[in-house]
């Protein structure tokens, strides 16, 4: 089998490659990044490309006839049979994302703005610190070893069970005696259990460090925290490179089980999307991997599997078992971590196969066991996650929202990154359209917080009805039928920086429709299984990076959420990174986390037909029942 060469332009970057590798393949190892929804599959059509040169085999897959006509083809469905000359267009491009960081919130009511301490209602005890001990020599008469030595010392100072790995235990004659008998240990505790995880001669001054992970299924969030003091020294978030094997859990599950080396290849992603991170921080702040001793991560149960190579085949299979809800600390190079090879890595626990420790992590830095009062607490992405209760009681499902909210099936649907069309006004007389897209850029494509501003707006102004259906009747030059569909213009390619007309059809629309119908179907699910309305909750929380960019009163107009008053509703940020934090701070707040994941009663929603019925009454704008939206007129 032979080697040909593949560029890249318009970045002019060529690899060599085995004759059979996809143009995705290819892509990848050329260090470009195309979207993907479908995990290779041929079904979603993001991954359009142009070949310019060269031989390749293509095979069928879903791309549109107006992208067959101008010379397209699917990277994921072409294959190189000689050398080959390859244009990526813009849009096919998976860029950088608009992802949730403190510094970038926007909302006035987010956690964070409100000053509430972190280690409210806990100790200051964090997962790891450094202790300095001054050891007796030993003597003829004196004689115990290095290591009773120093654990006698140590005991004066930790309770708990203490530990030693090999790796230290090798270094701890030279250590002990180059310090003169002096000593800096940095120890990591956790359930009683303290072990030695480095060791240094004499009284060290480097401080320990820890990162809280934020494992998302889009995005991945890392926070650098000084384990002395308790302060986020920098943070950075970036896009999951598993995106390239599937936009959502389920394509990344099918191909974790179905492609050789597909389990290791998926977890390599995420780990080197968090070594990629981990080394900006570090790098930017003059820190030492060595001197990062422990870190936690939060994210949903197939992620949490995929993080630790755990495989995932099982949760998406009746009856939905995973491997594990809770697991055991893992050390750093046993996953690959560029950090301290001897640093702990813990995760917070799952509840279910579809309400994992990003949800856990939420309850825990919001606090709803510590209020009486009645609390709905969502994120929204790709699934539509939730928790209902208070100090006495908390039931939690999860419903597949599809990737719609992300862009995904959406036709020119994006993630939140630059040049996605995030806002969007309508006027009510001429139809004409105004837009603001992320960054200030010219538009590419419309992410989720703009695909339900735009259909609200739609709504508003008369062009859609209640179904999702246009109003062909009104002479609207921004609404035309095409072979494919009735679509609207939301931009002319004039004004785009892919050069296309940007528009919204009706399958779109009915893809968000069914999304935000699921989301509401679960949390009418959650009410009519505790037998409570929905005017009985007291708070309702808003969580994740997608959450922080919804219009409350558009997402109530589509019938996405409940129709409340807005006074109960609250952005709490990404409270899954947020719980990491106070995790790595408070080992009390680690053991209440684990107590959360096993109080929470799990509602299997395909049981029974509640949800069933639910899902099919919300396939309309804003409902069905339009009672449950008096706020929501015409």
């Amino acid at each position: 089998m032979g080697k040909y060469s593949v560029t890249f332009y318009p970045d002019d970057v060529a690899v060599q490659v085995d004759e059979g590798v996809s143009l995705f393949q290819a892509a990848s190892m050329a260090g470009i990044e195309l979207k993907s929804t479908c995990g290779n599959e041929g079904t979603c059509g993001r991954c359009a490309i142009k070949v310019k040169q060269g031989k390749v085999r293509a095979q069928d897959g879903n791309l549109s006839p107006r992208l067959r006509r101008t010379g397209h083809v699917l990277a994921c469905r072409t294959f190189v049979a000689g050398n080959v000359v390859v244009e990526i267009p813009k849009d096919s491009r998976l860029d950088e994302h608009q992802v949730l960081l403190e510094t970038n919130i926007q909302k006035s009511q987010l956690l964070a703005e409100k000053q509430i301490d972190l280690l409210e209602g806990f100790e200051f005890k964090p997962l790891c610190r450094k202790v300095y001990l001054e050891l007796s020599p030993p003597t003829k008469e004196e004689n115990t070893s290095d290591w009773v030595r120093l654990r006698t010392e140590l005991k004066k100072h930790v309770d708990g069970e203490l530990h030693i790995n090999l790796g230290n235990l090798k270094v701890l004659a030279e250590t002990l005696r180059l310090g003169e008998w002096t000593v800096t240990v940095t120890l990591a505790c956790h359930n009683g259990l303290v072990e030695v995880v480095h060791l240094e001669p004499g009284r060290s001054e480097r401080l320990a460090y820890g990162l809280a992970i934020d494992i998302g299924t889009t995005t991945v969030v890392v926070y650098l925290v000084d384990m002395h003091t308790g302060a986020v020294i920098d943070k950075a978030g970036t896009y999951n490179k598993q995106a390239r094997f599937g936009d959502d859990v389920i394509s990344r599950m099918i191909y974790a089980t179905s492609e050789p080396n597909g389990l290791t290849m998926l977890h390599q992603a995420v780990i080197g999307t968090l070594n990629q991170l981990a080394e900006k921080l570090l790098t930017r702040n003059g820190i030492s991997p060595q001197d990062v001793h422990v870190a936690v991560s939060a994210g949903n149960t197939t992620m949490a599997h995929l993080f630790l190579g755990l495989p995932p085949k099982y949760i998406r299979l009746d009856p939905y078992i995973p491997t594990a809800t809770d697991f055991p600390p893992v050390k750093a190079h046993e996953l690959g971590i560029n950090i301290n090879p001897n640093a702990w890595v813990l995760n917070f626990p799952a509840v279910a196969s579809y309400v994992g420790g990003d949800i856990v992590s939420g309850a825990l830095v919001t606090r709803i066991t510590h209020s009486e009062q009645l609390t709905l607490f969502i994120d929204i992405g790709t699934n539509g996650e939730m928790v209902l209760g208070n100090k006495d009681w908390l039931i939690s499902c999860a419903c597949s929202a599809g990737p719609a909210f992300e862009g995904g099936g959406i036709t020119f649907g994006m993630r939140a990154m630059k040049g996605a069309i995030e806002r969007v006004e309508i006027d009510p007389r001429t139809y004409e359209v105004e837009v603001k897209t992320i960054g200030g850029y010219r538009p590419i494509g419309i992410c989720g917080s703009g695909l339900i501003d735009c259909i609200a707006k739609l709504r508003r102004v008369g062009l859609i009805d209640r179904t999702g259906k246009f109003h062909t009747d009104k002479e609207v030059p921004r609404l035309r039928r095409t072979d494919e569909d009735v679509e609207f213009v939301l931009v002319w390619g004039q004004e785009t920086e892919c050069g296309k007309d940007i528009v919204l059809t009706e399958a779109d629309i009915k893809n968000l429709i069914r999304s935000k119908g699921a989301v509401f179907a679960g949390i009418q699910s959650l009410l009519k299984t505790v037998q409570l309305d929905v005017n009985a909750i007291d708070r309702i929380l808003i969580a994740g990076g997608f959450g922080n960019y919804l219009n409350v009163s558009d997402s109530v107009e589509i019938g996405l959420l409940p129709d409340v008053s807005p006074e109960k509703y609250e952005f709490v940020g990404n409270t899954s990174v947020k719980g990491a934090q106070l995790a790595l701070l408070s080992q009390d707040a680690f053991r209440e986390a684990e107590n959360l994941g096993r109080m929470m009663t799990y509602l299997e929603l395909s049981l029974g037909t509640t949800f069933m019925d639910e899902f099919v009454s919300a396939l309309f704008i804003p409902h069905t029942d339009l009672a449950l939206f008096p706020s929501v007129t015409g």
